[in-house]
């Protein structure tokens, strides 16, 4: 066996520790993503201020939106909406949310006697 080179420690290091980033979604240090999310200089940015916990949450909402409304993400224009509401995520901002969406810390109980049922149909 031959003697490991200097800089292929400092490589293994650098693997074995978990890279952390000052996540502007959760202001405090968390545990960066593995590689950018985006393309270029976008995915650059989110993987420089966005921790994975961050990004995880938004892949939930994202889901959230994109079934709920029926999203077509052929469509242009709903990837651009995905692309300004995930910015808005990550700067915590008001988002969209899903239609009939009920946050997690109400009940069920809550949603129900918020709901307001249609008046019926005029004959």
């Amino acid at each position: 066996m031959g003697i490991i080179p200097y800089d292929y420690l400092d490589v293994l290091d650098d693997r074995l520790m978990e890279k952390v980033v000052f996540c502007k979604k959760y202001q405090e240090e968390l545990p960066a993503m593995s590689f950018p999310p985006l393309p270029g200089p976008a995915g650059r940015e989110l993987l420089e201020t966005v921790s994975q916990k961050a990004f995880d949450a938004w892949k939930s909402h994202q889901t959230t939106l994109i079934n709920e409304r029926r999203l077509d993400l052929s469509v242009q224009e709903n990837r651009t909406f995905l692309i300004e509401e995930m910015h808005k995520f990550f700067d915590n901002k008001e988002v969209a949310q899903a239609e009939g969406f009920v946050e997690p810390e109400k009940t069920l109980d809550d949603a129900v006697k918020s709901y307001n049922p249609p008046p019926p149909p005029i004959i």
